[in-house]
């Protein structure tokens, strides 16, 4: 009998300066590339029956473009990078669209600079994930199917 279950779709959503990723600072975010964090990540959401789409921007108003669409999709996995830290913009966005977020980070934040200890965009968020390195977006594509599960009644 086949699965007549609707596979969903998920956002993974890339912020400011994760273009670099794999030449800006190593020692802090690795040497995977953004395109490889993506291939992982979708190849991943084909193991477990997701289609995951890929954005990133550096800019603000464009990720909050990305978000209002994704109020379509499933669920989105973000990493806002620095606008966690101070876009009530894109707390906004997300807070706007009733689609299950998962906030990824691939630093531990609270081990860096005071100012990135405060995420305003955390509350709006359905899990937080920081400090796990680039396999925080793969955890953060499992969070968010957990909570598509449980929000459509199956968890």
């Amino acid at each position: 009998m086949p699965d007549s279950t609707p596979h969903p779709t998920v956002l993974l959503l890339n912020g400011p300066n994760l273009n670099l990723l794999g030449e800006r600072d190593p020692e802090q975010y690795g040497s995977t590339s953004l395109a490889d964090i993506e291939a992982a990540v979708t190849a991943l959401g084909k193991e477990l029956g997701v289609t995951v789409v890929c954005a990133q921007s550096n800019h603000e108003g464009e990720l909050v473009e990305h978000i209002h669409a994704a109020r379509d999709l499933d669920g989105i996995v973000i990493n806002p990078g620095a606008f966690a830290h101070y876009s009530i913009a894109l707390r906004d966005a997300v807070d706007a669209v009733d689609t299950p977020c998962v906030e990824v980070h691939i630093s531990n934040v609270y081990a860096r600079e005071p100012f990135r200890h405060t995420s305003v965009t955390a509350p709006v968020m359905q899990g937080y994930i920081a400090g796990c390195g680039v396999a925080g977006y793969e955890l953060g594509l499992r969070a968010v199917l957990r909570r598509i599960e449980e929000a459509r009644g199956s968890a």
